[in-house]
């Protein structure tokens, strides 16, 4: 059997998570010093709230140890794996799963352990672990599923507006200088995820409303085709959200538009009021 595998930065739902049977590996993190419970469901109201008061959020990525713990017994019981993890443009999780992934490479070498670079984060990661468990229900092989996934990686267009600069500024996780922006006048900066993965500056609009109008353009401009899914990642402004949801539909989108609550740890780096779009073009 291969088994589907990515991280909690994908940004799926419980219930999806459970209905396409993937696997996850978690990420951590801590709020003024204070590690939160994996047993407790995430509650974003009091979270992003905490953010907005100045309290200090950590991540973690997983360690070695844990990504171990996670494959060695499917590869015990002969399955095989493939791991769709966030972008190593913003995170060194692709390279210590590829440098795990060679270990047990060795020690299984019957197995296959198949590590793909999503060049994304949140739904532009998790799109593809949807995927890539499709094509396994419908009796792929690993080599077709990750030949389809590393070609959808370089279609995934993902744009996102960020409320303030000073929560992804103080991660070090801009690229280029786009740091520099900042917020006078009610400049809204237009984020996006390079060919790289890395986050960069793509345009600048004065107030929340104009980038909001502005994201579903993107969309107009550059979607493939519009039955393909969508989708919308928000950190506490779900009005937001649905108002993106409307402009989509007017642009021609008549496929799925999935809408997600961003989860802590890639909630953590861009901030609140974060609103992000991720859909299929010919190309990034």
């Amino acid at each position: 059997m291969i088994q589907i595998f990515t991280d909690l930065a994908a940004n799926l739902p419980q219930r999806v998570v459970e209905q396409y049977d993937i696997r996850l590996l978690r990420l951590t993190y801590t709020v003024n010093g204070v590690e939160s419970d994996p047993d407790v469901p995430f509650d974003a109201i009091p979270f992003y709230e905490a953010m907005r008061k100045g309290a200090d959020v950590k991540t973690s990525m997983p360690s070695p140890g844990d990504a171990r713990e996670a494959f060695v017994p499917l590869l015990e019981q002969g399955d095989d794996i493939i791991c769709i993890c966030l972008s190593s443009g913003i995170s060194g999780t692709y390279g210590m799963l590829r440098m795990v992934a060679g270990e047990l490479s060795e020690e299984y070498p019957n197995r296959q352990i198949r590590i793909i670079d999503a060049k994304g984060a949140s739904l532009g990661e998790g799109q593809h672990a949807i995927e890539a468990a499709k094509l396994r229900a419908q009796g792929k092989s690993i080599d077709e599923i990750c030949g389809h996934v590393i070609r959808q990686v370089e279609r995934m267009n993902q744009y996102f507006v960020v409320d303030h600069l000073k929560y992804i500024r103080k991660t070090g996780r801009l690229w280029g200088g786009a740091a520099l922006a900042g917020q006078l006048l009610q400049i809204k900066p237009i984020l996006f995820g390079d060919e790289e993965g890395h986050i960069v500056m793509r345009d600048k609009v004065r107030g929340k409303k104009r980038a909001v109008e502005r994201l579903a353009e993107l969309y107009a401009e550059k979607h493939a085709d519009g039955t393909e899914p969508v989708g919308i990642a928000q950190a506490d402004c779900p009005a937001d959200a649905l108002h993106l949801q409307h402009l989509l539909r007017q642009a021609g989108q008549t496929g799925p538009i999935n809408v997600v609550g961003y989860e802590p740890v890639t909630g953590s780096h861009v901030g609140p009021g974060t609103l992000a779009l991720f859909f299929y073009g010919h190309k990034r």
